[in-house]
């Protein structure tokens, strides 16, 4: 008799094991997905990384420090989502603690940076570029092949014949360096870096905003997965 009682509970520690196993509310299926969603966050950390610095490739402005931050953002995210890899396979409570923490406030930080991306007017951004302009003028101007922030007008030495749009005919221009008072051929710097200032904050804010939603549902979901028992690890009780 006592090894029938035996196989009947263990019979039923078997199919409670499974249960939990097999449900998608339960323990198994919270420590899955919440792994699935951290390998996600680094591949979007990645993603966020590339994307913010093309943007401020693109910018050719090296001082926009918003960029910067959230290229900042994207490798702490890289390295959080490591962190919450190992408290879902350990289920740590304090590590899924500090995690979930951690994560809603880079959600704060990331978003307040999106919205401040994808707000910047016309006036804030030629405000930063009149701040690139003044400490590297000379790089802008090569690098984006225009001469003066506005306007050309004598004197002014951010112009070169070793332009791209001095080049040809264009050499014997005033501006290029050259004898002939004509029009300068060149355009100006805040005409050509607008645009691209203008584009550079859309993709990263954009981009940024998408990527800070997502972290919310890490939050949600670690929330649950923490206030969950694991099943597995009183099996004996059952025994």
């Amino acid at each position: 008799m006592p090894r029938k009682v035996y196989s009947i509970d263990h019979k039923l520690t078997s199919h409670k094991i499974n249960k939990a196993k097999m449900g998608c509310g339960y323990f198994t299926c919270s420590r899955n997905a919440l792994m699935a969603l951290n390998i996600l966050y680094v591949m979007i950390a990645v993603l966020l990384i590339g994307v913010a610095a093309y943007a401020k490739a693109i910018s050719f402005i090296d001082s926009l420090a918003i960029i910067g931050a959230v290229i900042g953002c994207g490798a702490f995210l890289l390295l959080l989502a490591c962190m919450g890899i190992f408290g879902a396979a350990k289920h740590h409570q304090i590590c899924l603690f500090f995690y979930m923490v951690i994560l809603f406030l880079l959600f704060l930080i990331q978003f307040s940076l999106a919205v401040a991306l994808l707000a910047l007017n016309k006036d804030t951004q030629d405000t930063l570029i009149e701040k690139a302009w003044e400490a590297e003028n000379i790089t802008l101007s090569k690098d984006v092949n225009c001469c003066s922030l506005h306007a050309w007008k004598k004197g002014d030495k951010t112009c070169s014949s070793s332009l791209r749009c001095c080049e040809g005919q264009n050499a014997n221009s005033l501006c290029c360096g050259g004898k002939a008072d004509v029009p300068c051929p060149c355009e100006s710097c805040k005409k050509k870096l607008s645009p691209l200032v203008e584009m550079a904050c859309k993709i990263t804010g954009g981009v940024s905003l998408f990527i800070s939603i997502t972290e919310i549902f890490g939050v949600a979901m670690t929330v649950r997965y923490r206030s969950q028992r694991n099943p597995l690890s009183n099996a004996n009780h059952y025994l």
